[in-house]
């Protein structure tokens, strides 16, 4: 069943968020997966005295696209180390005037606008249908809401994450459709990790850190690189100080949620029907069920 738990808690930065400061005994280690190779090394160590895995989403020196992260392989290695909490921090662009630069949102929901994406573990012979209604953690959700209320940032709890494909950013006509639909913050990287991090039945949530106002906005003007970069900054620390203020508020036991649980009455292939190898491949996953 894969190797002793190393981490219990894993943390992906996005855009500008290459690195985790202040982690004891820091060490590096490469893990194979029947995926491929996920985006770099995990950094393991122990921030706050909590055993922690940290994972850069674009490779150090941002190299990798959205379209192209590997998220099965970066996720499949979170739950070979042990794994059950998944903090991701993303960046993103706001569709609400309330939601301005430099603010930080724990979105509640989730849109996948994506078109390229394979977003689910299964499929080779095994078809399993996860609940994906409450697409983030709602408890860890909390935990990392709660925990920024000391923080020096604007924090928001709730809202829509619309993943587009990217890499262009959106057009007008395209900001103010997501806008009409309800949508709250875009971005470009939460899906198919969130769906992954589900079937994989680790609990997952975001901190998505506000850039900027997409294209809607009249005034704020077109979305360039260094507007992000930028902004993201300001965030990245305000982000940094949230999670590790979050690990220390994590609860012993996972309740409360349906991450833990989330494979238990979603695989529907009669297990003599799995083949041999896709069963192998996924043993980690699935071994307990089949």
């Amino acid at each position: 069943m894969g190797m002793p738990a190393a981490a219990r808690v894993g943390v992906i930065g996005g855009t500008g968020f290459a690195d985790i400061e202040g982690l004891q005994d820091r060490r590096e280690v490469h893990i194979a997966t029947p995926f491929g190779p996920p985006s770099d090394a995990y950094t393991l160590g122990s921030l706050q005295g909590i055993p922690l895995a940290f994972l850069p989403r674009h490779g150090r020196g941002h190299h990798v696209q959205p379209t192209d992260v590997n998220a099965h392989a970066n996720i499949f290695g979170f739950k070979r180390l042990g794994v059950e909490f998944l903090i991701s921090v993303s960046a993103c662009g706001s569709l609400r005037e309330e939601f301005a630069p430099q603010h930080i949102i724990v979105p509640d929901q989730l849109y996948d606008h994506t078109r390229h994406r394979v977003s689910t573990f299964f499929g080779n012979g095994i078809v399993a249908h996860v609940s994906f209604a409450q697409p983030y953690c709602p408890a860890l959700g909390d935990v990392l809401f709660e925990s920024g209320q000391d923080v020096d940032v604007a924090l928001h709890k709730g809202g829509a994450y619309i993943c587009m494909e990217g890499p262009q950013f959106s057009t007008k006509a395209e900001s103010e459709v997501y806008r009409r639909w309800g949508m709250d913050v875009i971005g470009m990287t939460a899906v198919p990790e969130a769906k992954l991090a589900r079937e994989a039945e680790i609990c997952y949530a975001t901190l998505a850190c506000v850039t900027d106002y997409d294209v809607w906005h009249d005034t704020a003007g077109e979305v360039t690189v260094e507007m992000v970069v930028e902004n993201l900054h300001q965030n990245v620390d305000h982000a940094k100080e949230i999670v590790r203020r979050a690990i220390t508020a994590l609860p012993a036991e996972r309740e409360g949620c349906p991450c833990p649980t989330a494979l238990a009455n979603a695989i529907i292939t009669a297990p003599e029907s799995v083949p041999p190898a896709q069963r192998a491949t996924l043993d980690l996953l699935v071994g307990k069920y089949l």
